[in-house]
């Protein structure tokens, strides 16, 4: 994402494949990407997670519009 002052409309969302635990989301750009220098480390670590998992513990993640506050 080039604008950080912006916020993100979307997330990459990765739902757990048997229920087991949360589902986890990250900021992105409508065609997935996601900023990693803007992630903190826990996020980071758990974007790396569920991308190495992907398949075993998470479905294969889908692009969706961010929730309004």
């Amino acid at each position: 994402m080039k604008d950080r002052d912006t916020h993100p409309a979307f997330v990459l969302h990765f739902s757990r494949l048997f229920g087991v635990g949360p589902a986890l989301s990250f900021p992105c750009d409508g065609a997935g990407r996601v900023d990693l220098d803007s992630l903190g480390e826990r996020a980071r670590c758990n974007y790396f997670y569920a991308r190495a998992v992907t398949g075993r513990e998470f479905a294969m993640p889908s692009v969706q519009p961010m929730a309004l506050e």
